[in-house]
């Protein structure tokens, strides 16, 4: 996971004995890898993926992710497309902003989309987004006047991190969204709803190495109990484990 060109990372609430913690994964389209943290900075980064973090993040825009260059992240794009529609909701004085965030979302899924089934090559993708890059950050750059604070702060926020909007037009393997890593947390969120996290360090352990276990062999299509049996009785008999990465 930590040589890997590129991996989608994100970060949900977890409990360790009643104490707030956060339950970090990192993951490829066919790895997972979670780990339990006492916090949610850069240090927790640091402890998932390595002192020198190799690669391109797909992540949200939690201030963690900071400690990245800008040119090796990507900002999810479903998390904007949520944030421009806020704008829009919000009132006239901040809909301009919306509607520009919206528009250049359309028009990004649909050429995204033409990419991935191989209408366009990625030159073409370059040329299709060049005009939506421009016009959003000159919407970007206008909406820096906005009297909502909060709205122009966004945008400032933006054109600071404006580069990492479209690494995976430049990046072969990089997605525009961080919706893999979102999808694989369902799990840990549904088990914390319903058990609070854990009680111990051990449990957290467990957490950790039954989540990693289980999600990395759903994404490589594999049968998870007839891996746990195997596993389990190589553990009995001595021998090491199998495989979980080939």
């Amino acid at each position: 996971m930590r040589q890997a060109a590129s991996k989608h990372v994100d970060e949900t609430g977890w409990s360790l004995a009643g104490q707030l913690c956060w339950l970090w994964l990192a993951a490829t389209q066919g790895t997972a890898c979670f780990k339990v943290c006492l916090g949610r900075g850069r240090d927790s980064l640091r402890q998932l993926l390595g002192q020198s973090i190799q690669g391109v993040l797909c992540s949200d825009r939690w201030s963690a992710y900071n400690l990245m260059a800008v040119m090796s992240r990507q900002i999810c794009w479903a998390h904007l497309k949520r944030d421009f529609q806020k704008w829009v909701d919000y009132g006239p004085q901040t809909t301009a902003i919306g509607q520009a965030g919206l528009k250049a979302v359309q028009k990004l899924f649909a050429s995204w989309e033409s990419f991935q089934q191989r209408a366009m090559d990625r030159p073409g993708l370059q040329a299709d987004l060049a005009p939506v890059m421009i016009d959003l950050y000159a919407a970007l750059e206008a909406g820096r006047a906005c009297p909502v604070k909060k709205a122009a702060t966004f945008c400032g926020h933006l054109l600071d991190l404006y580069p990492a909007l479209w690494t995976f037009t430049r990046q072969g393997g990089v997605e525009p969204t961080n919706n893999l890593a979102e999808r694989l947390l369902r799990t840990a969120v549904i088990w914390r709803k319903i058990s609070f996290g854990n009680h111990s360090e051990d449990g957290c352990r467990f957490a950790e190495r039954i989540l990693t276990t289980v999600q990395t062999l759903r994404l490589q299509n594999r049968p998870v109990l007839a891996y746990l049996t195997d596993a389990l009785t190589a553990h009995r008999a001595g021998q090491p484990a199998p495989l979980l990465v080939g």
